[in-house]
């Protein structure tokens, strides 16, 4: 396996209009680790995980693969395998001849074939399958043979390229649980590329939030770090309204009273909420957001609702069984934004009613004017 280090890369299409696509680009994959780049559809994320395969070129800085630069090493140099979003399966071939077809070209002795392709369908739980043709296949059984296809050229570095968009829901879980213990029985350095925060948090030893590289910016690269840390501990604004499902309620109020360990902000509706959050780097009257998961959020009269509470009209309901949502017009959200509460449980209420629900104190986030996150004091824990 193999350590990957991007340093100061960037990638420009048009050097004459001089907008890049991404920008200072800083990252330290260590032998091993199954990182994830996540973001919305523009943020580059596709193009980085390109770059690394060698099928885009670096505009500027260093691609570092274990201690080696490659910013001009051909694809077929690297010792990378990628697994692309279409299956890009030979259909007149055998699930056995697709898979060892990349080494038939590089003639590998027969038998070494044959030995490699075997393990690898001991792996993917292909071995009942590997005389038939893709057509024969369900989506997940091709997906693994992509899988299995890269898997025998024994590469330093596996990339996957939203490898589970094309599958439905149910089978997206199944191939999801497969890469996990893919990565466990390999122990292989897996850069995955996806726009699901859900596979992201449930994948990755590391996530890379990317976003849609501003004129101004100094990066797109907005975050990096282990799942919970980016769920607990957004740097800012983007990264905490990406991070979680469903996503993070915003609420616009002011800075009243700010200690060491805690703060007060009143909402723009008058509700006065008080946060474990230490906002000492700003100043009582500061335009600041408010941010609760839905998750978070507790019955007005549950004891830990000890940070304040948020009334709002409920607009719709949704029953999901296990889960129950709630969607309210609450006058501090941001425009055009429901304010959710999630619940295990469901809730007598119904569309029209006036609904309030109570805030723990440490389940606040808070952010400035600009989007920067204020630390967190204490991480709100569900009993």
């Amino acid at each position: 396996m193999a350590d990957v280090l991007l340093s100061k890369v960037r990638k420009n299409y048009n050097p004459a209009i001089l907008k890049d696509t991404l920008r200072n680009i800083n990252l330290d994959i260590k032998d091993g680790d199954f990182i994830v780049f996540v973001g919305p559809s523009g943020c580059g994320k596709s193009t980085l995980l390109r770059m690394i395969a060698g099928l885009e070129d670096i505009t500027d800085g260093d691609l570092m693969i274990n201690g080696t630069r490659v910013n001009d090493v051909p694809p077929s140099k690297r010792n990378i395998g990628m697994v692309f979003q279409s299956y890009a399966l030979y259909p007149h071939m055998t699930v056995f001849d697709n898979m060892a077809f990349g080494l038939k070209l590089q003639h590998v002795d027969k038998k070494v074939i044959l030995e490699r392709v075997v393990k690898a369908a001991d792996i993917l739980g292909l071995e009942a399958f590997l005389e038939r043709k893709p057509k024969a296949l369900s989506g997940g059984q091709r997906q693994r043979v992509a899988i299995g296809r890269c898997i025998v050229q024994h590469p330093s570095v596996f990339l996957f390229d939203e490898p589970l968009s094309n599958l439905d829901a149910a089978l997206r879980v199944k191939m999801r649980l497969e890469i996990a213990k893919l990565h466990q029985e390999l122990n292989a350095t897996i850069i995955y590329v996806t726009h699901d925060q859900v596979e992201a948090m449930t994948l990755a030893d590391k996530i890379c939030v990317l976003s849609p590289l501003k004129t101004n910016a100094e990066s797109n690269l907005e975050q990096f770090g282990a799942p919970l840390e980016l769920y607990n501990h957004p740097v800012n604004l983007f990264v905490a309204g990406f991070i979680g499902s469903p996503k993070m309620n915003f609420l616009k109020g002011e800075l009243t009273k700010v200690e060491d360990d805690y703060c007060e902000v009143k909402l723009i509706t008058g509700e006065r909420i008080k946060a474990c959050i230490n906002a000492s780097r700003g100043s009582v009257g500061d335009k600041v957001i408010l941010g609760v998961r839905p998750e978070h959020i507790v019955k007005a009269d549950s004891p830990v609702a000890d940070g304040g509470h948020v009334t709002g009209k409920v607009v719709v309901t949704e029953n999901l069984g296990a889960e129950f949502f709630v969607y309210m017009e609450s006058g501090a959200s941001e425009v055009g934004s429901d304010f959710t509460v999630k619940s295990d449980s469901e809730l007598d209420i119904n569309s029209g009613d006036e609904f309030t629900v109570g805030i723990p104190s440490s389940a606040c986030y808070l952010f400035d004017e600009n989007g920067i996150a204020f630390p967190r004091t204490q991480v709100y824990k569900r009993s």
